[in-house]
């Protein structure tokens, strides 16, 4: 029964270095883009949004017609 001998403090390293490499890809997508890329994506989002609002139904009212209010 022999496993690999395992330096924590440099598995730990790794694991932060890994970590931030994935930080720093993910933040290339966001903030790595031309304005006219941004102001696509922003108005591909606000369409998406009023699409699913136009959709939502509307628990506000109630069709029995009543109150909410026990008698």
């Amino acid at each position: 029964m022999s496993g690999d001998i395992v330096n924590l403090r440099q598995a730990r390293k790794a694991r932060a270095r890994r970590e931030k490499d994935e930080k720093a890809a993910q933040n290339r997508s966001l903030f790595g883009r031309s304005k006219a890329e941004k102001s696509r994506t922003r108005a591909e989002a606000d369409k998406a949004l009023v699409h699913i609002e136009g959709h939502r139904r509307d628990t506000s009212a109630d069709p029995a017609g009543s109150t909410g209010e026990d008698d």
